[in-house]
């Protein structure tokens, strides 16, 4: 009983006639299967957030999977990519970094025994062939003169030195016409041959390639010109691959292409 009775019958008594009239008259399965509903809702209620955690983490997932699959595809184009490109290199050049800057050389020397005079050359002095040097004065005056077109990359000489016939005064180079000499494999000298073009890259310029061209191939092994004899006494014999001097033109040089820089070359097949 929700409400109790009163001496008075009013409307609100009416009213809990009527709840109690309902209440009363309603079986015990029917509060049972309310109460079921009503804990299915609740269960509901506390499982959404769990799902829409759960959908976000597979979303997440997903992400990372199809981030993780792109990456793996980069990285194998990048590598097939450069498998490729060494592979066409390797057919279509012949490359080394053993080579150098190189030019034509020449000495000035004394031409007869005596003191040196009128000698005011300097390294960077460009000199012609035959021009007249210096004088030495001995027994009688002799003059000094250069045997080529060249530029002085050494002085070992001084005004008035007594200088003997022979010495070496000075050392020239001819600067306006330098060359790359490469040390090529023995292998390598099948796929080679006279006017194959070349890219340069000297070590002292090394933003810039120059071009140039085959000019002349060694007819000997570098190791034909070794002091020491190569022969084994022990009886073992080790096969080395011997390498072959080539000579290579440089067109247009810069100023910073100096005689001695190292230089590295792809000649193409």
């Amino acid at each position: 009983m929700l409400c109790r009775g009163k001496n008075k019958f009013t409307a609100s008594d009416l009213s809990c006639s009527v709840l109690n009239n309902f209440f009363s008259t309603r079986p015990a399965s029917y509060w049972a299967g309310n109460r079921k509903t009503q804990n299915r809702g609740s269960l509901s209620n506390r499982l959404q957030p769990k799902y829409k955690d759960m959908k976000g983490e597979i979303n997440m997932s997903k992400g990372r999977l199809i981030a993780t699959n792109i990456i793996g595809l980069i990285i194998v184009l990048a590598i097939l990519a450069g498998g490729a490109y060494f592979y066409y290199d390797s057919i279509s050049y012949v490359k080394t970094d053993e080579a150098h800057v190189t030019g034509e050389m020449a000495d000035i020397t004394a031409p007869a025994s005596g003191k040196l005079s009128d000698w005011a050359l300097k390294e960077g002095s460009k000199v012609s062939k035959d021009e007249k040097a210096a004088k030495i004065k001995g027994e009688q005056t002799v003059d000094v003169k250069s045997i080529m077109d060249g530029t002085i990359v050494k002085n070992e000489a001084k005004e008035g030195q007594i200088v003997q016939a022979g010495q070496t005064l000075a050392k020239t180079i001819d600067m306006d016409h330098l060359y790359i000499t490469a040390n090529i494999e023995e292998n390598d000298l099948k796929d080679i041959e006279k006017g194959d073009k070349v890219d340069i890259v000297v070590d002292g310029d090394s933003g810039t390639t120059f071009e140039g061209n085959v000019e002349e191939i060694g007819y000997a092994t570098n190791s034909t010109f070794d002091l020491l004899s190569q022969s084994n006494s022990s009886g073992n014999y080790t096969k080395v691959t011997q390498k072959v001097p080539v000579k290579i033109s440089i067109k247009n040089p810069s100023d910073k292409v100096l005689p001695g820089m190292n230089a590295s070359v792809k000649i193409s097949k």
